[in-house]
């Protein structure tokens, strides 16, 4: 028997990289899953990989800057499976990006509505769900730049050092009820938001990221969907509050990283943005 049988999850931004290992990884433990994504066409996909390998998946197209659109998500999750049992808070962009003077006030909002809003409101709705069910597990994506500020990366750090702030407070009103609530706080991982438009793409980022940290190799989505997999299964019902770091040791003392300015947004848009899709405020 897997370590998440019997229970019902949703995992935003499943349609790649540490949500799609991860909603693979939750299903083969177990769990129904809800992929919840913008990009519908790989969204599909993973819950067909999911069905191929005898687990159960649905899709539900969302964008986490709309407050319908995440309500919407979890009443589906309990539509369509009964309960909410684990909320995996990971839907994510780059955003504002550059110097200071470089980044606008509507790029510097944008960051923080995908980043740090989303992960309230996907931490607000899973409350009376996992009530209901007696308990559960919310984790959100924060990263090893909300602890130790990288150059550039102003906004992202900002707004992931919300999302560990976050985690440690809900953690405290929700104890009383079994709902525990974890971040995790990635380094250096492969994920197409990561190498999408870089010279060189997947393999060049993989060699740099094996430069950055004491472990040399570069952080896998397997590597997340581990951690979080152990964050929502009763083997840690005693951890709560916690940003739990997995990065290779590049927290130890992080390398100088350079960001050209611009706004980074969903992995699977051009960096561009003629493509972007609109965004409910």
């Amino acid at each position: 028997m897997g370590k998440l049988e019997g229970k019902v999850a949703v995992i935003t931004g499943a349609a790649s990289g540490m949500g799609r290992a991860t909603a693979i990884r939750f299903a083969r433990e177990g769990a129904a899953v809800v992929v919840a994504d913008l990009n519908s066409q790989a969204g599909e996909e993973t819950v067909a990989e999911i069905a191929a390998a005898g687990g159960r998946a649905v899709f539900q197209h969302t964008d986490v800057s709309s407050d319908s659109a995440l309500k919407a998500l979890f009443d589906r999750a309990v539509s369509e499976y009964g309960r909410l049992d684990i909320t995996f808070n990971n839907a994510g962009i780059g955003g504002a990006t550059g110097k200071l003077t470089d980044i606008s006030s509507e790029d510097w909002d944008k960051t923080f509505v995908i980043l740090t809003r989303a992960v309230f409101l996907g931490i607000k709705y899973s409350i009376e769900p996992m009530r209901k069910a007696g308990g559960g597990s919310i984790i959100s994506t924060a990263s090893v730049a909300g602890l130790r500020p990288a150059a550039g990366l102003h906004a992202y750090s900002a707004a992931k050092a919300a999302v560990i702030s976050l985690t440690q407070s809900a953690a405290i009103e929700l104890g009383h009820d079994f709902i525990r609530v974890n971040c995790i706080c990635p380094g250096g991982v492969v994920t197409p938001l990561v190498y999408r438009g870089m010279r060189g793409g997947e393999e060049e980022a993989r060699r740099n990221m094996a430069r950055a940290q004491p472990i040399p190799r570069a952080g896998r989505p397997e590597d997340i969907a581990a951690m979080a997999t152990f964050l929502a299964s009763d083997e840690a019902e005693w951890i709560t509050g916690a940003a739990m770091v997995v990065d290779g040791g590049m927290n130890t003392g992080n390398a100088r990283l350079n960001f050209a300015p611009g706004f980074s947004g969903p992995s699977f848009l051009r960096p561009d943005r003629s493509n972007e899709p609109p965004r409910t405020r």
